[in-house]
């Protein structure tokens, strides 16, 4: 099967994308997931960010979701889900608001949504309903599709793209607009929502995600930013935000991975620092052992399954704690052989 896939490379197959059941996570990882649950999961389910001023998201809401949900811990995925919707699907339209912070009045300051957290709700919850049976997880996922379907997903001369939150990113509200996040097309959501009836077409936002990812390399490293301006016929830097490519950008090589696009995965493998695009200059490390798990993973699915090792579980902050796990997950999922 592995040969099967590496032969397939930068193509989505079915037989690629594994049934997440099917490599259950091994204990040196289950450890990680005890510590990351005790240091990240707060008692009432709020996925904390301890180096963001302990703020909650949508992103994290369901980042914790996904990774409770394969791990089969489907008490903490309960209480994260219960949580996400008391406090953050308070929109009325089937979208998360974005940031929860508990050091304002109110608590969500912003009700604006973020388009990744709510493509990993409506995946953490499908898989959640396959897993245990139960159908108002399914019944949630379709509700944030559907939201997604109407909300987010809008025309552009690429086709299809998916707006980064539903205010402040189409034409009408920048310059250059629309504005899009690559690291907000997460291409095994996209495989596995894709795989029941609904008002999206993932397969073709897939595709479109990965003419722009092939569209949008910058500078010397051919390398994108975290944000692309999609208002001319060539993609773009996006306008007031940093050239570079940065903490957002560093998860596209890892869905891409994980989406079985493993040359292009390959082709993005991180560095130890942010870029400059402009200049093809480090602006800087990448602040956590945590974030080397990508590269590791990137390297190895474009080697054609020549790991490089494994580095150690870190676990001291949140994000780049829960890309560490992501990494491990994905390699199980579409290369056993990069999950030593």
């Amino acid at each position: 099967m592995i040969a099967l896939c590496m032969g397939l490379a930068g193509l989505l197959s079915s037989h690629c994308n594994a049934d997440p059941l099917a490599h259950p996570p091994r204990d040196e990882l289950r450890q990680a997931w005890q510590k990351y649950r005790q240091s990240f999961i707060a008692p009432e389910g709020r996925v904390v960010d301890n180096a963001n001023g302990d703020i909650s998201h949508s992103e994290g809401q369901g980042y914790g979701m996904l990774l409770a949900e394969r791990f089969d811990d489907r008490e903490t995925f309960e209480r994260i889900w219960r949580w996400t919707s008391e406090h953050l699907l308070i929109r009325g339209d089937g979208l998360a608001a974005w940031r929860w912070d508990p050091k304002s009045d109110p608590r969500v300051a912003d009700r604006n949504n973020a388009s990744d957290g709510d493509v990993l709700i409506a995946w953490a919850l499908s898989e959640a309903a396959d897993k245990w049976s139960v159908p108002d997880y399914g019944d949630a996922s379709r509700r944030t599709v559907k939201a997604i379907a109407a909300k987010l997903i809008v025309s552009s001369h690429f086709g299809p793209i998916l707006l980064p939150g539903a205010d402040g990113f189409d034409v009408s509200s920048r310059a250059d607009g629309p504005v899009v996040n690559l690291s907000y097309w997460i291409f095994p959501a996209f495989n596995y929502l894709g795989r029941r009836p609904g008002p999206v077409d993932w397969a073709r936002l897939s595709d479109v995600g990965l003419r722009l990812i092939a569209a949008a390399r910058f500078g010397p490293r051919q390398l994108p930013t975290n944000w692309v301006s999609l208002a001319h016929e060539n993609a773009a830097p996006a306008a007031s935000f940093p050239r570079v490519f940065g903490y957002d950008a560093i998860r596209i090589p890892l869905y891409l991975a994980w989406g079985s696009h493993r040359d292009m995965a390959a082709a993005l493998s991180p560095g130890p620092a942010v870029v400059e695009v402009d200049s093809g200059k480090d602006a800087g490390p990448f602040s956590d052992p945590d974030y080397q798990a990508i590269a590791t993973l990137a390297t190895c699915v474009g080697a054609q399954g020549v790991s490089s090792g494994e580095t150690a579980y870190s676990g001291r902050f949140y994000y780049p704690a829960t890309l560490y796990l992501l990494s491990r997950i994905a390699a199980d999922d579409v290369a056993p052989i990069c999950a030593p």
